[in-house]
């Protein structure tokens, strides 16, 4: 089965196991588990961060983030696409009483720059939830895999840090952003308070992210791990297979953008299929398909019983992700097979 559904479905490399079987094991709780410290030390350097922290997943990191920076009853602003918005149970309001306001995200992810000079102006007033912080996505899932300018993040951070509110960066995919900006993951963070970013997607870790920022933030996101459930054990089991990551498998993500950009086109010579195009790719290919809801329902099932399996993202959209359990020959299939299916569904 060639799984395009995400990133999250790839399996940690042999190199890896072999690391899960040897790792320096302690109680990280206690903080004495040298694996975690190791990976810990690495993720902070490469950000560009005093410190970090490891969690058990990318919407925890987040949520840490949040709860740490923010007041109950006050607001983060967020993008209306992004991750924090959509897809992460809206943690924020309901464990840390926290304002999610959401503002315009543009086609390539940015944050609408009008409707973020407007909330950040709002006068002090006891009518209104005051923003303490505010959150940027990069690269944007919703949008394509986009990656954010570094103009953009300046802007954003110049913004944020003149009424003196804080950045949160979620990078889950920081690198892959890194490597489409042909820069490095610590530039993008460089004016971020704090940067999240997954060990489980691109990197091809079976679980873990990293929160980074100064000693002070980290020491009090500790507890509010320990809050949420995150403080693990011998953590190092996981911390292996991020060191191993971090040191392997970074700059093989260039393989991703490449077969990424090769489905783009196959699939828009595809009769029936519509690439939504991006501006500069990383792995992700997010494509319409025409007819109505049912028609993209039997194409997605006329693709899986042709061994592909591509993920749902509204009624007649689906996004397609290369990683690295995928190839070129799998990408020439799954070509192959959209060709077939469409020819099935939405052929005369």
């Amino acid at each position: 089965m060639i799984d395009l559904r995400s990133d999250t479905v790839t399996l940690p490399t042999p190199e890896m196991r072999e690391a899960i079987a040897r790792a320096e094991l302690g109680d990280d709780v206690y903080g004495e588990d040298p694996s975690v410290n190791r990976l810990e030390a690495m993720a902070a350097s490469t950000m560009g961060k005093d410190a970090a922290m490891l969690v058990p997943s990318g919407t925890m990191g987040n949520l840490a983030a949040m709860l740490t920076h923010c007041a109950r009853g006050t607001k983060a602003i967020v993008g209306s696409q992004s991750h924090t918005n959509l897809y992460e149970a809206g943690g924020a309001s309901a464990l840390g009483g926290i304002v999610l306001t959401a503002i315009a995200n543009t086609e390539d992810g940015e944050l609408d720059a009008d409707e973020l000079a407007h909330e950040l102006g709002m006068p002090v007033d006891e009518h209104f939830a005051q923003p303490s912080l505010v959150v940027i996505e990069n690269t944007h899932n919703r949008c394509g895999g986009a990656p954010i300018k570094l103009s953009h993040m300046a802007e954003v951070s110049d913004a944020a840090h003149r009424r003196k509110i804080r950045l949160h960066l979620d990078g889950a995919r920081i690198f892959n952003a890194a490597l489409a900006l042909e820069t490095t993951p610590r530039e993008i963070a460089s004016g971020a308070d704090t940067v999240s970013f997954c060990l489980s997607k691109g990197l091809g870790c079976p679980v873990g992210s990293i929160l980074c920022g100064s000693g002070e933030f980290i020491a009090g996101a500790r507890r509010t791990r320990k809050v949420l459930g995150g403080g693990m054990r011998q953590a190092g089991i996981i911390a292996a297979a991020g060191i191993v990551a971090l040191t392997t498998m970074v700059d093989r993500l260039a393989e991703d953008h490449q077969n990424a950009r090769a489905l783009a086109q196959g699939f828009a010579l595809v009769a029936g299929l519509n690439v939504r195009p991006v501006k500069n790719r990383t792995n992700m290919v997010v494509f319409d398909v025409d007819g109505d809801a049912d028609a993209s329902r039997r194409f997605a099932a006329a693709m899986q019983q042709r061994g592909v399996l591509i993920s749902p993202r509204a009624a007649t959209s689906f996004r397609a992700v290369t990683h690295h359990g995928i190839s070129r020959a799998d990408v020439d299939r799954a070509v192959a097979a959209a060709a077939q299916a469409a020819g099935e569904v939405f052929g005369d």
